[in-house]
């Protein structure tokens, strides 16, 4: 049974060295030979699918895409870059460095999840490739898990084996006396020479740039003039009155495109903003419209109704600014001719309940219609603006119009920030006390924060689940037996015991490079929270049985089951990133490689130092 294993481990590994099938049926594949050769049964083969982890991870995305839909990721990414300038380099060390410290007292998945994608935006936006950041963001996690007692699994039942041997367990910070010295050399290798190692890999990630779209939009659309921000004044005539009262397009040929109230009113039902005016809408002193009109129309209104001119951003930030957020969006849409669209009388500047949208501007073969009025054809191109959701629908209700980019990317990298921003972020944080201080297990705490951003509207259910990464999920699930398959037929119990007893009966530093190199071993294709218990009992017996302390023995423990540099199967954090980043196998073992290399060194001089035998 043992050889029987260790066939299905080399054929396992083999599949995913190869990489002629994606990541999850590779997993699929090992996981349904194990039930096939009698290894595992039904339960021990499924059991991955419904691991408390598993189901963490999910909540997890659902969390970090509710965190990038409501602003927080663009907001991060903006400062990430203005901090690290025009630096790759420095946002390299900027979000390994972060990573590193969040995990410290977040799950490393949690870290990831909510710093990946941030990462992704930054790196588009300084002009490198996701590829270039991820893998160091996910070996930064699970290296900055040393800094605390809670960072990771195995610190805890490091801790916990030694107190049931009947030793002192380690204090909260004491693993930071090894954790920091390995995070400040994870740096100083990413800084200069695993940055040349990673793959320049071309994913389909790359966020919407808003700047260059809306030169675009204006380029094509001639939008650039005609905006106005007026005033209404103490002695205008429009206090207290309706829009439909004054027919401004009929009279005045001016389109209200927005409103915003400065004197808003709970108990009044008044909301700070009009997104979209309609003829019910009433006016009040002070409100603020956003008009769109000629010069000459514009100064008749300002005269006849006694309103102030307000100063207005350039163009581009204007239209960001004022007409774009995390409620509202703007995109393209073209008409095809089966339409029912087509021929179609429709005012440029009017908002359509029925669909939801405000035509903004039209455009006909390349060039911009100055009429106000456009009778639809074949071909025609709009400028709408609308929720993003009666944008995310609209295709749905016109199969025959055309949607022109992405309005969801668009929607991720909007800066601006509102109530379900705030939901969002402490859904988060609540999850993070959840975790910190152990009110309920981590899947759990993760579950109830997922709810929270679902229910509160932050990312709609559809978004949700187009956001969580199933390779993901499905290949750590499908991984999960292989650990127990590798406990359940004594392999990996063979296999330490043959070389801790050889080792040991040399040197102490042996043995304990021994443990090192057997431990994140296991870690390359074990969960290292398995990893961690099937290696604690050993490596105290060890110790004990050459009357040395245990604890340098269980730091090791600790810090190479979070060394699975190596294999994108032998963390959580590595296999989050590695569609994202478009990693292959080989990726990992030509960057891990030496960088493992350098811990397996610095712990075995540290260690004892800092641990005496």
């Amino acid at each position: 049974m043992i050889y029987l294993m260790l066939l299905i481990l080399i054929i396992t590994i083999g599949f995913f060295v190869w990489g002629k099938f994606t990541p999850d049926i590779v997993a699929l594949m090992s996981m349904i030979s194990l039930f096939l050769t009698g290894i595992l049964n039904t339960k021990e083969t499924l059991s991955g699918f419904s691991n408390p982890t598993v189901i963490m991870i999910a909540a997890l995305f659902i969390i970090g895409e509710g965190i990038a839909q409501t602003g927080w990721t663009a907001l991060a990414g903006k400062k990430f870059v203005e901090w690290a300038g025009k630096s790759i380099p420095k946002l390299l060390v900027i979000v390994t460095l972060g990573a590193g410290i969040l995990s410290g007292f977040v799950s490393n998945t949690g870290t990831v999840a909510t710093l990946m994608p941030l990462t992704i935006s930054s790196a588009w936006s300084i002009g490198t490739l996701p590829s270039k950041m991820l893998m160091p963001v996910a070996f930064g996690s699970n290296t900055g898990g040393l800094l605390t007692l809670t960072g990771t699994p195995p610190n805890i039942i490091a801790s916990n084996a030694l107190v049931e041997a009947g030793f002192e367990g380690f204090s909260f910070f004491e693993f930071a006396l090894i954790g920091i010295p390995l995070l400040i050399v994870a740096l100083i290798y990413f800084r200069y020479v695993g940055y040349r190692l990673l793959p320049k890999n071309k994913t389909n990630n790359k966020p919407i740039n808003i700047e260059s779209t809306l030169h675009n939009w204006i380029e094509a659309y001639k939008i650039d003039s005609g905006y106005y921000r007026l005033r209404i004044r103490s002695l205008s005539p429009l206090i207290n009155t309706k829009i439909e009262d004054w027919q401004f397009e009929k009279n005045y040929n001016v389109s209200i495109i927005r409103m915003k109230r400065r004197h808003p009113s709970v108990l009044k039902g008044i909301n700070t903003f009009e997104e979209f005016p309609n003829p019910k809408t009433e006016l009040y002193y002070h409100d603020i419209l956003t008009v769109k009109g000629d010069t000459e129309a514009i100064n008749k209104l300002m005269i006849s109704f006694r309103l102030g001119l307000l100063p207005l951003e350039p163009i581009t930030d204007e239209l960001k600014h004022n007409l774009i957020n995390q409620e509202v969006g703007m995109t393209e849409i073209i008409v095809n001719p089966n339409s029912i669209l087509v021929g179609r009388r429709y005012k440029l500047g009017d908002y359509f309940k029925r669909y939801g949208i405000q035509l903004l501007a039209a455009s006909r073969n390349n060039k911009a219609l100055q009429e106000k009025e456009v009778i639809v054809k074949a071909g025609d191109a709009f400028l709408i603006r609308g929720t993003w959701e009666h944008i995310d629908s609209l295709k749905q209700q016109h199969e025959n119009l055309v949607i022109i980019g992405s309005p969801e990317g668009m929607a991720k990298n909007v800066e601006s920030l509102n109530s379900k921003s705030y939901i969002a972020l402490g859904a988060l944080v609540l999850m993070i006390i959840f975790m910190v201080f152990k009110i309920v297990p981590g899947s759990i705490a993760a579950l109830i924060s997922a709810g929270i951003v679902l229910l509160t509207g932050c990312v709609p259910i559809s978004k949700a689940y187009k956001g969580i990464s199933w390779t993901s999920v499905v290949m750590i699930a499908a991984m999960i037996p292989m650990g127990i398959a590798l406990q359940k037929t004594g392999t990996a119990q063979v296999i330490a015991n043959g070389l801790v007893s050889y080792l040991g009966s040399i040197h102490p530093i042996l043995l304990l490079g021994g443990v090192f190199l057997l431990t994140t071993t296991f870690s390359q294709v074990i969960n290292n929270s398995a990893t961690a218990v099937l290696m604690a009992p050993i490596a105290i017996l060890a110790a004990n049985s050459l009357n040395l302390s245990p604890a340098p023995f269980m730091i090791v423990v600790a810090i190479s089951a979070s060394t699975a540099f190596l294999t994108p199967i032998g963390t959580t954090t590595n296999a989050m990133v590695m569609t994202a980043g478009g990693y292959k196998f080989m990726n990992y073992l030509k960057v891990g490689a030496p960088l493992l290399l350098l811990f397996f060194i610095i712990t075995l001089i540290l260690v004892p130092m800092i641990w005496p035998f």
